[in-house]
């Protein structure tokens, strides 16, 4: 099992930067690959980057490529997603996911653990 707790969502103007972190706690939170999802209002849910277990590998939605960045502390199992120039559009709410399938981690049907959740609301 793991446990998914996401911080460092808020409002932030059009333009300006957010850094989303979660950390993840189990027996198998070090050796399973990383994401973060997002689901606006009235909208599926959809996957915005992912990160290997060791961190040596990424995948960025195109949506969002050249604006958000996604690392790993691995000695603290935390996962960071950086947001920059952010856009009305990013607005949502932003659920960190894990998978030990590369695969699945990209996958918002499919993806296995989950956490709670942290709101991003970017104004105009």
């Amino acid at each position: 099992q793991v446990q998914l707790v996401e911080s460092g969502g808020g409002s932030v103007q059009a333009g300006g930067s957010l850094t989303l972190s979660c950390v993840a706690s189990g027996a198998i939170s070090h050796t399973i690959h990383m994401g973060w999802f997002r689901q606006a209002p009235g909208k599926e849910r959809e996957a915005v980057a992912a990160i290997t277990y060791g961190g040596g590998g990424t995948r960025i939605a195109g949506s969002v490529t050249g604006r958000f960045t996604i690392t790993r502390d691995i000695a603290q199992a935390t996962v960071h997603l950086r947001m920059n120039k952010v856009k009305p559009e990013d607005s949502g709410m932003y659920y960190c996911g894990a998978d030990a399938d590369w695969d699945r981690v990209f996958d918002p049907a499919k993806n296995t653990y989950w956490g709670q959740g942290t709101q991003v609301a970017v104004s105009s």
